[in-house]
């Protein structure tokens, strides 16, 4: 069974239709990455599947349960949303760190806050707070960065806040870790090291939807490569195929802009 169904999604911003009818399918420990063109829905597809933006059409299932149906009010209930809104983690573009709070405290901060709603978090407060700190620490060393778990995000450079918002987006422990651009924020030489962070999740067998420019990148991560333009996938496939010997006029002119661009 996949993990992720995607079915007919539409979404529109007042006369603007950005998304039309998106549906694909992804299998846990698969790595599909969202390539095109600024404005063609990349970025709006994620934020409804994390449920940022509600589609105006279509339904979202993951590992078979309807998380979504927008014939269905039932599954658009506030506090369902808030519950179904944990299947997927998301590392924005900008990094979106507290300022006033540590490297650490930014990681813990989501599970503290979902703690506070366990019927034996006052008893136990102390314990429970004490193993989201353990657990925060541990993502901290995984992304590298147990050496600076009590450094601000100002006291960080821009790769190392993308890695803190990495160690935050696995707290608490996503079905699919989704990622929107991860390094169009960050200088040329300090992309490299969030690059490396994300292969090592691959290799963790994480299931990962990513948004990217990195086409290398992609190739080289990537189970499966979806080529958005207009608010649809006009091609998707396996990286090499669909990279090397695109099937559709669009992807082929998508792909030359990008080699004059990079050459």
């Amino acid at each position: 069974m996949a993990i992720l169904e995607v079915n007919s999604i539409r979404k529109s911003f007042g006369s603007v239709e950005v998304l039309k009818n998106i549906s694909f399918t992804m299998e846990k420990g698969e790595v599909v990455s969202i390539i095109g063109s600024s404005g063609s829905g990349k970025t709006t597809l994620l934020r409804c599947l994390n449920f940022l933006e509600r589609p105006d059409g279509g339904s979202i299932k993951v590992h078979g349960e309807t998380v979504f149906d927008a014939g269905d009010p039932a599954t658009q209930r506030e506090s369902e949303v808030r519950r179904k809104r944990l299947h997927f983690g998301l590392v924005f573009q900008s990094f979106n760190l507290f300022p006033q709070y540590t490297a650490l405290k930014n990681v813990m901060l989501a599970g503290e806050l979902l703690a506070k709603e366990r019927p034996d978090y006052r008893a136990n407060k102390k314990a429970i707070v004490a193993q989201i700190e353990e657990e925060a620490k541990a993502l901290l060393d995984q992304v590298g960065l147990s050496h600076r778990m009590m450094n601000y995000p100002w006291q960080l450079s821009g790769g190392q806040q993308q890695r803190v918002a990495i160690a935050r987006a696995l707290a608490l422990k996503p079905d699919i870790l989704c990622f929107d651009e991860p390094t169009s924020a960050l200088d040329p030489e300090l992309t490299g090291e969030v690059l490396r962070v994300i292969r090592s999740l691959k290799s963790d067998d994480r299931t990962m939807i990513i948004v990217t420019h990195e086409m290398g990148f992609a190739r080289d991560v990537s189970d499966q490569v979806i080529f958005m333009d207009g608010g649809v996938i006009v091609e998707k496939g396996h990286p090499m195929e669909l990279m090397n010997n695109p099937k559709e006029e669009r992807t082929k002119q998508f792909l030359s802009r990008l080699g004059q661009n990079n050459a």
